[in-house]
């Protein structure tokens, strides 16, 4: 049976909403997080520890959605270097962000609701998590029955991802690292922390030292940025300051400056992309022709990003009148905190709204994924997520959930496999 492009995004939609499966082979996803002896018994304690950080069931996607995402990533990332958009975007950063770094910045994660009439684009993140963890997730992938080999397609796009981010670490530096500082705050706590225990297995294994720092671990003699007492070359940055305006990170800050380290991503790559403001450029017609932007270009990123509004005491009027639609969220923040629902708000939200940076995006519903749960509704909602680099998607990752936002406390939630629409529809539908 032959599916037309126009009807395979129904069809996609029909299987994530309808067809119950299981791929997840635990055993195997221990065994792929377990690279090293000392990774072993932390990976058997997962599901512990973190009992809803995986879902055993994947999400399909359509081969337009795919070719949409992949389009538009690489549109921003091309309007982003041009001279309009970087004086427009920088001329209201924090001065950090006017220093330009020769890294482009890695992990850059690009979520998005998938909707009838294609990928919508909710929101860019310069510092994404889980690519490793999904690396794994991607790797303990079973077919439960005979009927669901036909729906494991190759996983999208790369199905060689450990070599090809030690290759993008590599091309950040410019040679191979000799020292990786993996640097967050408090990293041990974090609830991704798995993650940076399977980087620093990965790039030990490739001859690399890898440190998984807090920022008070580091020491900036001026002239080497020091952490566990040895000089490091690349800092794999995964703060959320992500201007380093906080004291604790002034050795990081100034090795930064100094161009004698590089860290990835930075706040360059942050002002220019996951800024929140950003999409009320990107989604704006008359703004983009101003900064010179192709009508090519400028339709590619108006089909895929829904309108986004900055909050600001002339818009405050229509925005209240329209909230039911919007959902609002503060211009730096980050894992959906103090983001809001429209039709949720109150009168003392809607002032805190007022009174700090926010954007209003148009709703768009997040698809839904067919779960067999012990308790609750069937359908969870999920969002994608495109891990890309220097403009091309790496990865794609989904993340099932029940409530307002992503929450990785969700029975039958977490990280879920992105598999291509099969091929063979007809032995499925014929």
């Amino acid at each position: 049976m032959t599916i037309h492009a126009k009807d395979e995004r129904m069809l996609t939609r029909s299987l994530n909403r309808h067809v119950e499966c299981s791929f997840l082979d635990v055993q195997t996803l221990v065994e792929r997080i377990a690279l090293t002896k000392p990774l072993k018994a932390a990976a058997e304690a997962l599901s512990a520890t973190h009992p809803h950080l995986f879902s055993s069931s994947p999400v399909f996607i359509s081969r337009d959605d795919v070719a949409a995402i992949e389009a538009l990533v690489a549109t921003i990332e091309s309007v982003a270097t041009s001279a309009a958009y970087r004086d427009h975007v920088l001329a209201g950063a924090p001065a950090i962000a006017g220093f330009e770094p020769a890294a482009k910045g890695v992990f850059f994660g690009y979520d998005f609701h998938l909707s009838d009439d294609g990928p919508r684009l909710i929101e860019i993140n310069t510092n994404a998590g889980g690519a490793y963890l999904n690396w794994a997730l991607l790797e303990a992938q079973k077919a439960c029955c005979d009927e669901a080999l036909l729906l494991m397609g190759e996983p999208l796009p790369n199905a060689h991802l450990l070599a090809t981010w030690h290759e993008m670490f590599r091309a950040e530096l410019g040679r191979d690292p000799v020292h990786i500082a993996i640097v967050d705050e408090q990293p041990v706590g974090q609830y991704l922390y798995p993650e940076f225990l399977i980087a620093q297995a990965m790039e030990t294994t490739a001859g690399v030292r890898v440190s998984i720092v807090d920022p008070s671990g580091l020491t900036w003699t001026g002239e080497a940025l020091l952490a566990e007492g040895a000089p490091v070359d690349l800092v794999y940055n995964r703060l959320t300051d992500f201007y380093f305006e906080r004291p604790e990170h002034e050795a990081l800050k100034a090795a930064y400056l100094s161009g004698k380290v590089v860290v990835t991503p930075h706040p360059r790559a942050h002002a220019l992309f996951a800024n929140k403001a950003n999409l009320a450029i990107l989604s704006d017609r008359a703004i983009l022709k101003r900064l010179g932007v192709s009508a090519d270009d400028a339709e590619v990123l108006l089909r895929s990003i829904p309108r986004t509004q900055l909050v600001t005491s002339e818009t405050a009027g229509s925005l209240w009148a329209e909230r039911k639609h919007l959902f609002f969220k503060p211009v730096n923040g980050f894992g959906s905190r103090a983001a809001y629902r429209g039709d949720k708000i109150t009168s003392r939200v809607w002032q805190d709204i007022l009174a700090h940076d926010y954007v209003a995006q148009e709703i768009v519903r997040p698809p839904e994924r067919f779960v067999r749960r012990e308790a609750g509704a069937p359908h969870l909602k999920f969002d994608l997520r495109a891990y890309s680099y220097a403009g091309k998607v790496q990865l794609f990752a989904a993340r099932l959930y029940d409530g307002q936002t992503t929450n990785f406390r969700t029975d039958g939630g977490g990280f879920a496999p992105v598999f291509l629409m099969p091929g063979r529809v007809g032995e499925l539908f014929g």
